[in-house]
């Protein structure tokens, strides 16, 4: 299994120290599981996991490696159900007194609390992908140049003042190669490898700045102007493309 992670890698032209800086684990630790020694990864729940982020990173399907990885190890550890632990609980009576005994009630009570917790823990979950969310105005203001226009042509005015300000990268990989996709403030777009064959387009605000760790691997249009590659087979750059300008910089 280390083997093909270690292959796929390679196949998407990541060095160790690359493949660190993208998942943020350590080279240690990646040469180590390259190697199907997972002992430092700390059991498998976390081993998993690291499986799960190299994977991705690499351009191989996350969750077949996660399930290679539980058919050659351990398995995978059955969850606690949330019924099993109410069963338990259901048969119990507290003894008669005068009075209801709440230190018993209040110690039930925090079990369950703790026994849920451990369950939610235990079920685990995936990388979930986020994107970032930009506050849309309400109310937006209509251009100064055009106070008296109707409705339409307000709308109109609008729609060209925000693709104005618009940069639209598309790329496409005619082999693999591994990009890092920022805006103007460096929140990022995309970080990861590119898979030979496919096709990725971003758009942002008023600038797109990319590094791109084999250049000959891709092709670039910006705002519909064909661009070529960026450079030579192997070659890492870095490009900014701002609105007025669909050229590198």
């Amino acid at each position: 299994m280390g083997a093909v992670l270690a292959q796929a890698r390679q196949a998407a032209g990541l060095t160790v120290g690359q493949l660190s800086a993208t998942t943020r684990i350590r080279e240690a630790l990646l040469y180590a599981i390259e190697r199907d020694d997972f002992s430092m990864c700390g059991g498998d729940f976390y081993a998993r996991g690291h499986v799960r982020a190299i994977a991705k990173a690499v351009g191989v399907d996350p969750e077949a490696m996660v399930q290679r990885y539980d058919a050659q190890h351990a398995g995978v550890s059955q969850p606690l159900r949330a019924a099993a632990v109410f069963q338990n609980f259901k048969g119990l009576k507290l003894r008669e007194r005068r009075g209801p005994n709440w230190t018993m009630a209040l110690g039930i009570a925090l079990t369950i609390v703790v026994i849920f917790g451990v369950v939610r823990a235990m079920g685990g979950s995936g990388d979930v992908p986020t994107a970032d969310i930009q506050p849309v105005s309400s109310r937006p203001s209509v251009p100064p140049n055009v106070p008296n226009a109707g409705p339409a042509r307000r709308a109109a005015a609008l729609s060209t003042q925000k693709k104005s300000d618009m940069v639209t990268v598309k790329v496409r990989a005619k082999r693999s190669s591994y990009l890092n996709v920022r805006d103007a403030d460096g929140r990022k777009l995309f970080a990861g490898t590119l898979p030979a064959g496919k096709t990725s387009t971003w758009t942002a605000k008023k600038t797109v700045r990319m590094t791109i760790h084999d250049a000959g691997a891709v092709s670039l249009q910006v705002n519909g102007k064909e661009l070529g590659s960026p450079g030579a087979r192997g070659e890492l750059v870095r490009r900014t493309y701002s609105v007025s300008a669909p050229r590198p910089r």
